[in-house]
This record gives C-alpha cells, sequence and structure tokens, in this order.
C-alpha cells in the first residue's frame, strides 16, 4: 500500500525492456544517435509543430533550466507561492538563472488567482529598477494541490503573460496525468494555449530516469544548448533517455499509464468520500488525492504497511482538521493495484 509519491513506484515493464534492448553495441554521443534524433521527431510529432526537445535527468533541473532561458539582471519569475520550484528546489532556479528570484502568486488550492497575478506584476514598473524586472510566469499542471488548469484558465494566464511581453512556463512533472483527465491534446494544453516552454516529466508516470525541456520556439534553443551543457545535462549516453521516451511514446504507453494513476485516484476517492472515518480536503482531478483522517486510523493504516505524508493544511481549504485530525496525501501512480484501493478503503470502515 505505497502512496507516499509516485516517485517511489518503479519502471513500466515496456520502458525497461527497452534500456535493455537499447545497452548492447555502440551509438553516437551526446544526443547525436538515430534514437535521439527519432524520439525527438516524436515529440515533433505528439505537439504537432517543430519542437527544440533537452534531454535532462530531473523536473527540478528542467524547471531551473526553462526559468534561466529568459534570465535577465534583477530578473523575477512569479509562480504559484506553493509551487514546486519555490517550495521544494532547494533555490535551483534562483541557482541556475543566475540569481533570478521567485515570487509567490496566492491562489486556492495550487492554481494562480488572477488579481494577485496582475497585482504582484504591477510592482515591477520598468522604470523603477528597484524592484527588479518580471521575465516569466510558470504554471504547474497539474498542480501540487492535485488539480488542474482548464485550457480556458491557462489561455486566460497566458494573455496576461502576453500583455506584459511575457514568456510562459508549464512545470510539467505529471503532465500526462493532467492531459488525460482533460482529453485534450499536447498542443491544445501546452502551445496553442500560449506556453512557450515545457518542463515534460516522464519519471514519475512509469520511467526511470526521463525529463525533458521542450521549446515551442526552436529559434530559442541555440542558448539553451549552452546552459544545458553547462548544468551537466548533456548526458554522453542520453540515448538511454531516448530509449525511455521511444518506449513511453509507443501505442500511447504514457497515457495508458497516466489513465491507470488517475482511475486508482478516482476509486480512493470514491472510497473515501463514503467512508464514515475519513473525507477529502478538496476536488482533486489528477493521481493526488487529499483527505482528513483521524490520528488513530492514520497509525491504523501505517502500522498495516500504508504509505503517505501528513500535508500542510491550504489556507482556502474550509473543513479543516479537528483537534484528533490531520490532513494526509496520497499519490496512485501507473504501478497502483485495486487491491491496495481496497484494502485501504476498508480500513477505514
Amino acid at each position: 500500500m505505497n502512496f507516499a509519491s509516485d516517485n517511489w513506484s518503479g519502471v513500466a515493464f515496456q520502458i525497461n525492456d527497452s534500456l535493455v534492448s537499447n545497452a548492447n553495441g555502440s551509438a553516437a554521443a551526446y544526443g547525436d544517435s538515430e534514437l535521439d534524433e527519432k524520439v525527438k521527431a516524436k515529440f515533433c510529432e505528439i505537439f504537432e509543430k517543430d519542437v527544440a526537445v533537452f534531454f535532462v535527468g530531473t523536473g527540478s533541473i528542467a524547471n531551473s533550466l526553462s526559468m534561466a532561458a529568459w534570465s535577465k539582471p534583477g530578473g523575477i519569475s512569479l509562480c504559484h507561492r506553493e509551487a514546486h520550484m519555490i517550495e521544494d528546489e532547494c533555490g535551483a532556479p534562483e541557482l541556475y538563472s543566475g540569481g533570478g528570484r521567485l515570487v509567490g502568486v496566492d491562489g486556492n488550492f495550487g492554481k494562480m488567482d488572477l488579481e494577485d497575478l496582475k497585482a504582484k506584476l504591477s510592482r515591477f514598473d520598468p522604470n523603477f529598477v528597484h524592484y527588479g524586472q518580471a521575465t516569466a510566469i510558470s504554471i504547474t499542471q497539474a498542480t501540487e494541490a492535485g488539480t488542474v488548469y482548464s485550457l480556458e484558465e491557462i489561455q486566460t494566464i497566458s494573455k496576461i503573460a502576453k500583455a506584459n511581453s511575457l514568456p510562459m512556463h508549464m512545470d510539467g512533472s505529471r503532465f500526462a496525468n493532467a492531459l488525460v483527465n482533460l482529453d485534450v491534446s499536447p498542443a491544445q494544453m501546452t502551445w496553442k494555449s500560449g506556453i512557450d516552454i515545457l518542463s515534460f516529466g516522464g519519471t514519475k508516470n512509469g520511467c526511470w530516469c526521463a525529463e525533458a525541456i521542450v521549446m515551442f520556439d526552436p529559434s530559442m534553443a541555440d542558448q539553451m544548448a549552452y546552459a544545458h551543457k553547462r548544468a551537466g545535462q548533456l548526458y554522453s549516453k542520453s540515448r538511454f533517455i531516448a530509449a525511455q521516451y521511444d518506449a513511453y511514446f509507443k501505442d500511447d504507453l504514457w497515457l495508458d499509464l497516466a489513465g491507470h494513476a488517475n482511475n486508482m485516484a478516482d476509486r480512493l476517492r470514491e472510497g473515501i468520500s463514503i467512508s464514515p472515518n475519513a473525507r477529502l480536503g478538496w476536488p482533486t482531478q489528477s493521481n493526488e488525492v487529499f483527505c482528513i483522517l483521524p490520528r488513530n486510523k492514520a497509525k491504523l493504516l501505517q502500522d498495516k504497511g500504508a504509505k503517505f505524508y501528513q500535508w500542510h493544511v491550504p489556507v482556502a481549504m474550509k473543513d479543516k482538521p479537528q483537534t484528533d485530525e490531520e490532513l494526509y496525501r496520497f499519490v496512485t501512480s501507473f504501478a497502483t493495484r485495486v487491491e491496495e484501493i481496497d484494502q485501504v478503503v476498508g480500513e477505514l470502515d
């Protein structure tokens, strides 16, 4: 019963098989192999346009180099105040952008509040150098709170970005989970809605170690190549990241894996919603479920081997935990089994 994180899950057997099948023989290094080129062409096909793709090892470096792409002196990138890059990346975006800062935007359950975004942007007057200058806006899809931006919401934020001559970044560590939930195309959820650069995650969704930076304007990729190399992300044997993505995209495996994770989360949400001893913290649409449990029930689950985390209580949460309760996060993955869901729900009766 492992619900600690989708980072705890293993590797889908198709992806493992691809790594094994590409383990022998030699291939051009530093991203120049035939397999690298094949997979980069597949990215262009999936996104319905020519894109520049840079393979990296972690989501944190994908976000950090993305923020660095538009770095300027005194640069400020705006993201949700609970976004992964501002809460969980140990200052890496600031480091790789040469001292650029992150400013958090308020908003309920992981989504930016439009009025607060406008208010934050209004501080950065080009004629007043002391505050610095805004350089980018970043959203997370799916969010850290398990919610999913609609296309209309992405487009609205993008219009604000464009009105301020700012590029839009999407942290897509759970990109596939959001895509499956919305039932739209990758193009619709990104560049057609105003996204300029994407951190495309595969590790949480069945890959071993596969992340990518996708730039929807390839003409901007020249400088990224240098940043990519300087950050130590130009792997000599990058074909092994390509091998993962080769299997990941074949026959829409990536969508099937994310669909399974989402379905398991739906089953867990349903079970919690009818339990007399638990309740959902707020509605979520991806593979993260937040629920309120009595501490004794949580301990019982943990004593029986369930892995999950206590979570901070969002300001916007109206039905807050009582004295003997806590908020907990459960994350499903491609490897979650129906039996695990049913066992957890059964213990909550």
